[in-house]
């Protein structure tokens, strides 16, 4: 469990980082840590956007989520830290899991003398709800 990995680590169990760790549970979302402390400042007045940063690095360098850089000027997380490939949407900005079936790579790996020790497959694209928009003419 997360929780005991972050007492491991030394790390003092806040309800901000809590309430980071409920947030993120089983989220598809893949939301930026600007979209966290927006979505927890009502409830945690005391909350700061530099909790939720140092939060969220802290739980990457655990392994313990994905940190999304699928778009330049904004960085993602993703709950699931097992590889997989992310999918962003050109018209709503919107960032999804894609098992796109075509990777079955287990890292690490030699490949061709190079040690492999993680990768990032990222596509860009049109989601099925802009696709589905654009059909309808309401775009």
């Amino acid at each position: 469990m997360v929780i005991k990995k972050l007492k491991k680590m030394g790390l003092k169990l806040t309800p901000q980082r809590l309430a980071i760790l409920n947030l993120l549970e089983g989220n598809t979302k893949h939301p930026s840590a600007e979209e966290i402390y927006k979505q927890l400042k009502p409830q945690y007045p005391s909350l700061s956007l530099a909790t939720v940063y140092n939060t969220l690095e802290m739980l990457a360098r655990a392994g313990e989520l994905q940190e999304i850089r699928i778009k330049a000027d904004k960085r993602h997380f993703d709950p699931n830290p097992n590889p997989h490939s992310h999918f962003l949407c050109r018209i709503c900005e919107s960032v999804h899991d894609l098992d796109a079936g075509l990777l079955e790579i287990q890292a690490p790996i030699n490949i061709n003398g190079y040690l492999v020790e993680g990768f990032t497959l990222y596509f860009h694209g049109v989601c099925p709800g802009c696709l589905e928009k654009d059909r309808g003419g309401n775009r």
